[in-house]
């Protein structure tokens, strides 16, 4: 974790997010636990996200309906960058359990979308998945970094139409 993050404290957490610090000390003993939390709650809600795609019957539907929530996001990128990859960049730089599960975060978008792309009768899924998750992840990033959400839109209309020739 940066050094910012490291020096956090659950009390600091907790005069940030306006709770008494005996609230927080009473579910989570630690950062790491809070973390741990953080990280299980982005699974679960990542994990309904996808889910939710099934209301479309095809693959390419899902896939583009993907990058249009992706791109709904609102102000969080331009302003923070998208929440789940700098979460997963941030516990990254560890070396224990909460660096494996951040990863998994990543590891499910791509598993969706190579199950999507796999649907559609590409041979080349898993490297379609990756470029897709790679083009979200990287346009959150220069959104934020450039501050301009122009970007998001502009590349999530590159996105559907890339899946259209895909098809």
């Amino acid at each position: 974790m940066s050094k910012a993050s490291e020096r956090t404290t659950l009390a600091d957490i907790a005069q940030a997010a306006d709770v008494p610090v005996g609230n927080i000390y009473y579910y989570f003993k630690t950062k790491d636990e809070l973390v741990g939390a953080v990280v299980a709650a982005y699974t679960s809600d990542l994990r309904a996200r996808l889910a939710s795609f099934d209301r479309h019957r095809t693959p390419k539907a899902r896939l583009k309906d993907s990058c249009v929530t992706w791109q709904m996001s609102g102000s969080l990128p331009p302003q923070y960058g998208c929440p789940m990859g700098t979460l997963c960049s941030e516990l990254d730089k560890r070396d224990d359990d909460l660096e494996h599960a951040a990863a998994e975060l990543l590891t499910l978008s791509v598993d969706w979308a190579e199950q999507q792309f796999r649907l559609m009768g590409r041979s080349d899924a898993r490297d379609l998945a990756v470029a897709l998750v790679a083009a979200n992840q990287g346009i959150s990033l220069l959104t934020n970094t450039l501050r301009d959400p122009e970007l998001m839109s502009r590349e999530s209309h590159r996105l559907d139409r890339w899946i259209d020739s895909l098809a």
